[in-house]
């Protein structure tokens, strides 16, 4: 039967499958890293008090980075090219979500309006990587080579997730409600196609490293779009909606240790 264990275990169980895997995701993780760091950097006077927690976001995505890297080291394989139409974190910068980084090369202040850009923009994409952290721990947490890693990053991305909704939260009520609602929207829609069309690509890529029948990969295929078809319709609420985080104050301390996978 196919299903989301089976698939990922055929992935991880093939070196080159796995090296694209941990590629995509270590290329995606730091430059998330990258960002997070120039956005720190550039953070206007009003917003300072959340630069050491915008700082604190960046490590933990460049921690990220390393960790898959040091798990293609730990199987003796390197880093492979990740292919333009799986890079998630380049498609959305150049889909106009976020923050373009040819503003954050500069050296001029950031407005409170781009933090809500950036706020808004990590609020949605921190879905989507919550959801997919709790999957793989769901499947793989006890894995004796997965498993560490997934458990640690799967709690980051659940707290980066909880420190969107509380910073989003504090600037609703400081009157800014509205343009966070839009932008929210804007951001979700345009993740969610951008992600079927990422998906699509590196399911493409897998299936030709694993020689997978046409039937699979239709099927595959169908279920990526079926998915795309429901986020359209309404499953882009779940990325717009704010509510009061269980986790408070989640990156209010410095980063995590890294796991030692090495």
């Amino acid at each position: 039967m196919l299903t989301a264990k089976s698939l990922f275990q055929e992935i991880l169980d093939n070196d080159e499958s796995f090296a694209l895997f941990c590629s995509i995701a270590a290329s995606g993780e730091s430059q998330g890293g990258w960002e997070n760091a120039r956005i720190a950097a550039l953070v206007p006077e009003t917003e300072r008090d959340l630069a050491p927690k915008i700082t604190r976001h960046g490590a933990d995505e460049d921690k990220h980075g390393r960790i898959f890297n040091a798990l293609l080291k730990k199987r003796g394989l390197d880093p492979v090219p990740v292919p333009p139409e799986t890079d998630y974190t380049m498609l959305l910068e150049r889909g106009g979500i976020g923050l373009a980084h040819d503003q954050l090369k500069r050296e001029e202040p950031l407005t409170v309006q781009d933090i809500v850009t950036y706020l808004a923009h990590s609020r949605v994409t921190e879905q989507r990587a919550s959801e997919q952290m709790r999957m793989l721990r769901k499947y793989f947490a006890d894995h004796p080579d997965l498993g560490r890693a997934v458990r640690m990053i799967s709690n980051d991305e659940d707290n980066h997730l909880a420190y969107c909704h509380e910073e989003l939260l504090r600037l609703a009520r400081a009157g800014h409600g509205r343009t966070i609602q839009r932008t929210l929207r804007e951001c979700a829609l345009a993740e969610i196609r951008i992600y079927r069309d990422v998906s699509l690509a590196v399911m493409a890529h897998m299936g030709r490293i694993l020689g997978w029948p046409r039937p699979k990969a239709a099927l595959l295929a169908a279920g990526i779009h079926a998915m795309y078809v429901y986020e359209r319709l309404a499953g882009w609420r779940r990325m717009v909606s704010l509510r009061t985080p269980a986790r408070r104050n989640a990156l209010g301390g410095p980063a995590g240790p890294e796991p030692e996978l090495a």
